[in-house]
């Protein structure tokens, strides 16, 4: 089986109203709101692919991963050496063909999650954008793989911006909630 990495971001930002709401691109072809993300390319990472996917797919700047929170690297480790951010979840999915590949295949998704400052595109989304609440995203017609992780991130979202919690302590009782 041949396999694709993928990268993309669930990319929040904080609202005058002080309310999250998470960006959405309408796919093209699949008629569904899904994360913004796309193939990796052969000259840049998983982070670096899931930042620009999010850029040209919405329009946005100032695109910023949050840390999933990963041990920090020994004293004396390499300072040449650029530490890239861990995605918060890599997932194996068959696809059927697309215009990268005439035949089904895996893509192996790097999701990480994002946030923005500015809500409005700096330039035209390649794709139909738009931000929505947790309350408008559970009536979307997205994947469900996504409307999950969706409704688990909104659930610690502002406590995940700070940095000041790892991402398992906020999410694990979400998860464990849900199962």
């Amino acid at each position: 089986m041949i396999k694709h990495a993928t990268a993309g971001a669930f990319v929040f930002c904080r609202f005058l109203d002080d309310e999250w709401r998470l960006g959405l691109i309408k796919h093209p072809r699949l008629g569904r709101w899904m994360v913004p993300g796309g193939h990796v390319e052969s000259d840049e990472c998983q982070a670096q692919a899931a930042v620009r996917e999010v850029e040209e797919e919405s329009g946005l700047t100032g695109v910023r991963l949050l840390e999933a929170g990963t041990p920090p690297l020994p004293a004396g480790f390499p300072s040449s050496y650029v530490r890239m951010p861990l995605p918060w979840w890599v997932i194996e999915q068959q696809v059927p063909a697309d215009r990268h590949l005439a035949q089904p295949h895996v893509h192996v998704d790097h999701q990480y999650v994002a946030v923005v400052d500015d809500p409005e595109p700096a330039r035209a989304p390649a794709h139909p954008f738009a931000w929505y609440t947790a309350d408008q995203v559970s009536k979307l017609l997205m994947f469900e793989d996504a409307k999950l992780l969706s409704t688990m991130l909104f659930c610690g979202i502002g406590e995940l911006t700070t940095g000041r919690r790892h991402a398992a302590d906020v999410l694990q009782p979400v998860a464990d909630a849900a199962s």
